[in-house]
């Protein structure tokens, strides 16, 4: 089995390959304390200075803790435990672990159209261009009243340096340039 790795704008984020899938569909993204929901995920943590770890359809990210930290360090044990568990056919997922979905609210109406306009355009163009730099943008929510619609950033994009940039540059332009009613894209808390 050969892993590809990459870098990310994130220096704090590494992208892994394995030239097979991960998740398939969805996204999951675990911290220390959520690692036993998913083996390869419990085994990255296994690696001393591993903050979080980020499933995608074909790859996965790490974040390491600190960036003193060096990735030549900890590259090597990471790509033998993601490895590991792909040759040893363990689930990826313990038990019914869900990928997770976009928001729960109900629009109703003209609002509904422009949230099914902006989770498309999400879908079909925004999010497998962040997926390219190991990350992923979620819909969280839309406020009619004021046009602001708030997205998740994860995986890479998580705590990236130029993520505020991209939200600003890149994903509001588009969307304000496709649906009029988005006045301005912010970052979920």
């Amino acid at each position: 089995m050969f892993i590809q790795t990459e870098t990310t704008p994130n220096p704090n984020v590494l992208k892994f390959l394995p030239g097979r899938e991960v998740m398939g569909e969805g996204t999951r993204e675990f911290r220390a304390e959520e690692a036993e929901a998913s083996p390869l995920a419990h085994a990255i943590f296994e690696v001393a200075g591993v903050e979080r770890v980020f499933f995608g359809p074909d790859f996965l990210t790490v974040t390491r803790a600190d960036d003193d930290l060096d990735w030549r360090q900890l590259k090597a044990p990471i790509l033998a435990a993601i490895m590991e568990h792909f040759t040893s056919g363990a689930p990826l997922l313990a038990g019914t672990g869900e990928a997770v979905s976009h928001d729960d609210d109900v629009y109703e109406g003209d609002t509904a159209q422009v949230v099914a306009e902006i989770k498309d355009l999400l879908d079909s163009r925004i999010r497998p261009a962040v997926a390219k730099d190991g990350g992923d943008i979620l819909f969280n929510r839309f406020d009619a009243a004021t046009g602001v619609v708030f997205l998740h950033m994860r995986g890479a994009c998580s705590g990236c340096p130029s993520s505020s940039a991209t939200l600003r540059a890149g994903v509001e332009n588009m969307l304000k340039h496709y649906v009029p009613e988005v006045t301005r894209v912010e970052a979920a808390l």
